[in-house]
């Protein structure tokens, strides 16, 4: 299927006649919007709504999910995320997105707008303005109140009816395997009186079911009918006329031991799924001992309060806020934020580290994955230690730049740096990633500018590795700018005043690789040749990825302007093998673009035709025209001509199509493949 929405982890109960409702309004409107109060089941209706709704949308469903944002400032790239455009242009205005958008027949799922709903109100009113193939599906606890919006609101399920009872039966089955539920009996009588009592709203029955593993029926229906719950609570998460989800909540929380309480108050400062070694981290002091830290999160599971989420855990929304109540409640909300951010900020740390090693495509991945975190670790030491949230934009920048989160590392550097003029290794680290992400996004001359304030205060410093990122900055620069002749002389000089092997340091062998870039554009082909499977080498022998598909990059290069096509189209292939590994879109629209020349010189006009629609269909993804050095611009368009002139212009646009709009990942995969 084409598009991404989250899997299910758990059986789908009933709900039958608001899926044809459904179905119906999706058909019939382009915003639709399931209310409901919390746990009433609207995330779950959606997905499954989406899953089934697919084959009506050619571009596929996407699911964004918003309730790990804390304000708007994230929503634009997070929607932008959710579709896969990635922010390589200043900003990502919405009229990117609208440009992204505006030839596509999508569903876009939009979860839990409520603590959002009037800059959703915004953005949504300009996507449905101008992409007449979109259609939106929200879940929020309040209408957006759009013109043409569709509002579906989201009951429980009927309490005294079957589907309450097969939901509450599946899950308790589920968490006690060996329970059983005799009909006519005692049990199910107790069970319908539980679903009853619960008003049959999903999270409190999946809530009660977790627990019939340690009490019985009657135990339940005592400890529920005697209402303990006391904290004071916000409106907008517990409605009045849904106290029995809070109940529910607040019932699972009282079987709770100690440890698992003050757990689960402490979980919710993590505003995305976490794992075992986070949760150490950041939860262990003298009240939570380490040891006490697995038993605890067991009986959270067990107890439905956490979800598997791959090797780690999530919570529910609903959930999490009940816990972050407890933790307010403690007096421990500011230490936890503390802890949270300096756990992420020693975890981007080690990923910098790790960058020239083995581990390189795992950390890539986890800085990834762990963006909300991040994010709300920069917000705090932003507010709380500005120099250390100038360190964590730093490291992280460059993450981010590479995996295509450019509208991230760049609002936080400017605003991080902002707070921080005063000189030291943290601000030039900043002023280093920001140059990076600003060529990224096509803007050389800032990023120029920032990388002579790098080379001044690592001259200062005398720091080497600040003085070779300096290098390697301006270098980029002036490649992107077609000066490979300056972009040469500052690297080589760098290179040759501050001796060390490539592989030394991570600022040294990015310099290495401007330096072959740049003999490439010179016509050294020879010498760039060489230098670029010096690098190879020593790329395969420590395990490095990114440095290495580059390298590939250029070798393709090279044999293309070497008359040695086949040759080309191999390291084509060998360096989408590994951008494709680091999910790097922009990489792998370099890579297409010259594996199709590579195709075309060939004689292959169709052949390379398909292959430049899907090398356009990345560039689209990434969020503006095709780019490269000029030399790479020259190539593309030499063979486009090629390819054109061998299939005929009819076969070369129909052909071009069929790429340009394909399932790109399976289209990725089906080339990689034919490859082999």
């Amino acid at each position: 299927m084409v598009g991404h929405i989250p899997e299910e982890t758990t059986s789908f109960v009933g709900r039958e006649a608001e899926l044809a409702r459904l179905a119906g309004a999706l058909s019939d409107d382009r915003l639709v919007t399931l209310t409901g109060a919390g746990g009433v089941g609207k995330s779950r209706l959606a997905l499954r709504a989406a899953a089934r709704a697919a084959p009506r949308y050619p571009d596929g469903v996407w699911w964004a999910d918003l309730s790990p944002l804390k304000g708007d400032r994230l929503l634009l790239a997070t929607v932008s995320d959710a579709v896969d455009l990635s922010d390589h242009m200043p900003g990502i205005p919405v009229e990117e997105l609208c440009e992204w958008l505006v030839e596509k027949r999508l569903l876009l799922v939009l979860d839990s707008c409520e603590h959002l709903v009037q800059p959703c109100r915004h953005l949504l009113g300009d996507l449905l303005t101008t992409a007449p193939g979109l259609t939106l599906l929200a879940t929020s606890r309040q209408p957006l109140e759009l013109p043409g919006e569709r509002v579906i609101e989201v009951g429980p399920l009927r309490a005294d009816g079957p589907d309450a009872l097969d939901l509450f039966t599946q899950r308790a089955k589920a968490a006690s395997p060996g329970l059983s539920f005799p009909r006519p009996g005692a049990q199910t009588v107790s069970a319908v009186a539980l679903c009853q009592r619960l008003e049959g709203i999903p999270l409190a029955l999946e809530l009660a079911a977790a627990q019939l593993g340690l009490h019985t029926f009657e135990e339940l229906l005592h400890r529920l009918g005697s209402r303990f719950d006391v904290l004071e609570h916000p409106e907008r998460v517990w409605p009045q006329r849904h106290q029995t989800l809070r109940t529910a909540i607040g019932w699972s929380h009282g079987l709770c031991t100690p440890a698992e309480r003050l757990l689960w108050a402490r979980l919710a400062v993590f505003r995305g799924a976490f794992d075992t070694a986070s949760v150490r981290a950041v939860c262990v002091d003298g009240q939570l001992p380490a040891h006490a830290v697995q038993p605890a999160l067991d009986g959270l599971l067990v107890k439905s309060v956490l979800g598997r989420s791959g090797d780690g855990y999530h919570m529910l929304d609903t959930v999490r806020e009940y816990g972050r109540e407890w933790l307010r409640a403690t007096g421990e909300e500011a230490e936890l934020a503390d802890r949270h951010a300096e756990h992420f900020l020693s975890l981007t740390r080690q990923a910098d580290a790790g960058w020239l090693s083995t581990d390189q495509v795992r950390w890539y991945g986890r800085i990834s994955r762990a963006r909300e975190d991040l994010c709300a670790a920069l917000e705090h030491l932003l507010a709380a230690r500005p120099l250390r949230a100038l360190e964590l934009a730093g490291l992280v920048g460059y993450f981010w730049s590479c995996c295509g989160h450019l509208t991230d590392a760049r609002s936080f550097l400017e605003r991080a740096l902002a707070l921080c003029p005063e000189p030291g290794p943290e601000r030039t680290r900043g002023l280093w990633a920001l140059g990076v992400a600003l060529t990224l996004q096509g803007e050389c001359t800032t990023a120029r500018e920032l990388s002579d304030q790098c080379a001044y205060a690592a001259q200062d410093s005398s720091d080497d590795e600040s003085r070779l990122a300096a290098a390697y900055l301006a270098g980029l620069v002036s490649l992107l700018s077609g000066e490979p002749l300056a972009a040469r002389a500052l690297t080589g000089n760098a290179l040759s005043t501050i001796p060390g092997q490539p592989f030394d340091s991570a600022s040294r062998l990015r310099c290495h690789l401007a330096h072959v870039f740049a003999l490439t554009a010179l016509g050294r082909l020879s010498e760039a040749r060489t230098e670029a499977l010096r690098l190879r080498r020593g790329c395969a022998e420590i395990g490095e990825y990114w440095t290495r598909a580059y390298v590939e990059h250029q070798l393709a290069l090279i044999a293309l302007l070497s008359d040695r096509p086949r040759e080309a189209a191999e390291h084509a292939r060998a360096m989408l093998s590994g951008k494709q590994q680091m999910g790097d879109s922009f990489g792998i629209a370099l890579g297409l673009d010259l594996l199709a020349a590579a195709i075309a010189a060939q004689g292959d006009g169709v052949g390379a035709a398909l292959v430049y629609g899907l090398g356009q269909a990345y560039w689209r993804t990434v969020g503006h025209a095709e780019q490269g050095t000029p030399e790479v611009r020259a190539v593309r368009d030499e063979f486009e001509r090629a390819a054109r002139a061998a299939a005929g212009d009819l076969a070369y646009e129909a052909a071009f199509e069929r790429g340009a709009n394909a399932d790109t990942q399976a289209a990725l995969a089906a080339t990689l493949a034919a490859g082999g």
